[in-house]
């Protein structure tokens, strides 16, 4: 149905994505009611975001992704960060909209090295090069830029993340590890080959947006299915730091070195930066 316009006016916002009715919800043009108990939420997920139903081989893989990284205990700072506002502030939606902002470069987030995948996947497609040789040529190239490559290295699993492999092993028996990812991991291993580097996997976060990109899905998008992987474990952590009752955490005396000085001058100090005295 074409969107009603009044005159020749262009409508303020236009929406492919749901509509509702006095009698109906519309979700990407299916009733709701259909979905409701017909589609799992992995499939509602790829149909609200990618606008056509999943195959089933699609939603596996998906179901996969967004299992990979349900918690990570207190070595993330996304929730650490949520069980302190919490503490502070006793609410779930606050605790919630602590962890989602701690997502971005240095953790969770896809989208650095979903766009790193499509675009030396664009180049590669122009080079008229062979995988491996582009491969070799690309990582000489970020080297001599001192541009490091996405979705490499964990500070604890070395040479294979176990959870990128299980990963990377049902996309490829489902039959979504295409060729832009094969290049993405021509060049990871391009980069070990090198020395010094050999012990340093893709990781969780790079093999999720490899499989993500495989899936169709834009490098924003990535991150945002990365960020609803991660909220069980969340709310899991919220709940026990609100049964808890512990009211305002605060970072103990002996996890910090404090180099504030105690034998500070003010009046001196006062007068030398051109304050006059009281008067």
């Amino acid at each position: 149905m074409e969107p009603q316009q009044r005159g020749d006016v262009e409508p303020y916002w236009r929406s492919a994505v749901s509509h509702v009715t006095p009698e109906k919800v519309f979700v990407r043009g299916y009733d709701l009611e259909d979905l409701i108990g017909g589609l799992s939420f992995t499939a509602a997920s790829f149909l609200l975001i990618r606008g056509r139903l999943p195959t089933p081989q699609e939603t596996r893989v998906l179901d996969a992704v967004l299992t990979a990284v349900l918690d990570y205990a207190l070595q993330k700072p996304g929730t650490v960060a949520a069980r302190y506002v919490v503490s502070a502030n006793p609410s779930m939606v606050a605790g919630l909209a602590a962890a989602t902002m701690a997502v971005g470069k240095h953790t969770l987030a896809t989208e650095d090295t979903a766009r790193f995948i499509t675009s030396t996947y664009a180049r590669f497609q122009e080079s008229g090069k062979g995988m491996d040789a582009f491969a070799a040529d690309e990582v000489v190239s970020l080297a001599e830029r001192r541009q490091r490559i996405p979705g490499l290295g964990h500070p604890v699993f070395k040479k294979v993340d176990p959870r990128a492999a299980i990963l990377r092993s049902l996309a490829v028996k489902e039959g979504l590890w295409n060729e832009p990812v094969q290049l993405y991991e021509a060049i990871h291993r391009a980069f070990t080959a090198r020395p010094g580097r050999n012990d340093i996997p893709i990781n969780d976060v790079g093999v999720m947006a490899a499989v993500l990109v495989g899936l169709g899905f834009s490098p924003e998008e990535t991150t945002g299915l990365a960020v609803i992987s991660t909220l069980p474990g969340v709310v899991a952590h919220i709940s026990e730091e609100l049964a808890a009752a512990r009211p305002l955490r605060v970072v103990p005396d002996h996890d910090v070195v404090y180099t504030v000085p105690a034998d500070r001058d003010f009046a001196t100090d006062y007068k030398e930066a051109g304050w006059a005295p009281e008067q």
